[in-house]
């Protein structure tokens, strides 16, 4: 398996996950305030954590893919249906994302971040150190938000995507 199309399998599994707890979250009884919650004055909150999530997906399709986007939605989310419509957005671009037309695993990509901070690394370097170390990190702010909020989620509502390989017990 190429590191695109892994890639592709893990954005789309974690980009699921995502829509999942957000689902969840709309039972919420603070409903959409929930998306100010936060799991410390210095972190962002649920709201930001969601579209930091749903942008490390389309940042690291465009880097790869060569998208050539423009500017990325950078407004905060402040409901529910707009998290589930830039979830269902990233989803299709990462569903029609041609893996074939990505760099080969040893070419470079460089970047800067809006710190400053620049960096180059090989494309399978960036997508595992970099693209998906950052979905990882924002999608666990989400579920971690949640959880200390009281919403009763578990594991298997992190990784959902895993049912489909379950093998039912032998009798």
């Amino acid at each position: 398996m190429s590191y695109a199309t892994a890639l592709l399998a893990t954005h789309a599994n974690l980009l699921g996950t995502l829509d999942n707890l957000i689902t969840k979250a709309e039972s919420h009884a603070k409903g959409e305030a929930l998306l100010q919650a936060r799991l410390a004055e210095d972190m962002f909150p649920l709201s930001t954590q969601i579209r930091f999530t749903v942008t490390q997906v389309i940042v690291a399709l465009d880097r790869l893919g060569n998208l050539g986007i423009a500017s990325l939605d950078e407004s905060e989310i402040t409901t529910f249906a707009e998290a589930h419509k830039r979830i269902a957005a990233a989803r299709e671009m990462v569903a029609n994302t041609d893996p074939s037309t990505w760099p080969a695993a040893n070419d470079l990509v460089e970047f800067t971040l809006p710190n400053g901070m620049a960096f180059a690394m090989q494309a399978h370097e960036y997508c595992r150190d970099w693209a998906t170390a950052q979905l990882y990190f924002h999608l666990m702010a989400v579920y971690t938000i949640l959880r200390m909020e009281g919403l009763s989620i578990g594991k298997i509502d992190y990784v959902g995507y895993m049912l489909k390989y379950m093998k039912q017990p032998a009798t």
